[in-house]
């Protein structure tokens, strides 16, 4: 699994960080080999903000700041320059800058996919979007639940 590479969205981190059902055990075994196994795994600097941002109800900011220290040494930070802000920006087809700012990272770093919940706005994505159920089946862990 090492020769592919993931964009994994916001909320597929928190489906595993809040155990968020009906997929918070797909999101857990996807997070777990991106950041202890074969999944060669990207996340964007601006979903790091989100996170930050997002967590704060739940989670101290020490708890955070671990936590986005596992993620960041995990996993690899795409950065979002202004040239990657202003494709985003210039797509009349994309209407959520987040997800056309994820789309972007992607395209720019070459992945192969982009793992998330939200299809329907990746739908004219120029790097594939499928959901955790769809990745899990895809590399064969549909069959051991």
């Amino acid at each position: 699994m090492r020769d592919m590479k993931v964009l994994i969205d916001t909320n597929v981190i928190l489906d595993w960080i809040m155990s968020r059902e009906p997929n918070a055990t797909n999101a857990k075994r996807i997070m777990e080999q991106c950041l202890f196994g074969d999944i060669e795994a990207y996340i964007t600097s601006h979903s790091v903000a989100d996170l930050f941002y997002i967590l704060r109800k739940d989670f101290t900011v020490d708890k955070r700041k671990a936590l986005l220290c596992l993620l960041c040494e995990s996993m690899e930070v795409i950065p979002e320059d202004k040239e990657i802000i202003l494709e985003a920006l210039r797509r009349r087809d994309w209407k959520d800058l987040e997800d056309g700012l994820q789309m972007q990272c992607a395209k720019k770093a070459g992945l192969d996919y982009i793992i998330t919940q939200n299809l329907k706005d990746f739908q004219r994505s120029d790097v594939e979007a499928v959901n955790e159920e769809k990745f899990c089946e895809m590399i064969g862990w549909e069959n051991d639940k």
